[in-house]
């Protein structure tokens, strides 16, 4: 059980959170957990108009998540965020670990910290090593 912290980007249907921005909000945490995983930070980012049109809808509300899951579970996590009729799009990224604490912080801290973050600057061989493999394989 190998488990990750990914960042979770969601565009969701802006007219349903204007309607019901707790209930939305609560459904996109509810299936994380669902999932078994482990809310580090959730918050609503912006909400702005697409570049194109998608399932219909003109403009967006983009949300953001980091959460601790098991490797396991996040294709099935996907297909549930496919079958939430208010989510528009959804990208999940696996969150390197020695950034991880820093991006939380700044996610905590709102939108204008997340423009300013400077991330560390890692320093990776060429090759890797073993242990960066490890957590992929299980």
């Amino acid at each position: 059980m190998a488990l990750n912290v990914y960042e979770g980007m969601f565009i969701l249907d802006s007219g349903r959170y204007a309607r019901d921005p707790e209930g939305v909000a609560a459904q996109v945490n509810k299936l994380v957990t669902d999932a078994g995983g482990e809310i580090l930070v959730s918050r609503q980012w912006e909400e702005r108009r697409l570049a194109y049109p998608i399932k219909g809808q003109r403009k967006g509300l983009y949300w953001l998540m980091y959460f601790r899951l098991d490797s396991l579970q996040l294709a099935e996590l996907n297909r549930q965020f496919d079958l939430y009729d208010a989510n528009i799009r959804n990208l999940f990224i696996k969150i390197d670990p020695r950034i991880v604490d820093e991006l939380v912080k700044h996610a905590e801290a709102g939108p204008a910290a997340m423009a300013d973050r400077q991330l560390p600057d890692l320093e990776e061989d060429e090759e890797g090593t073993e242990e960066d493999y490890e957590d992929d394989e299980e």
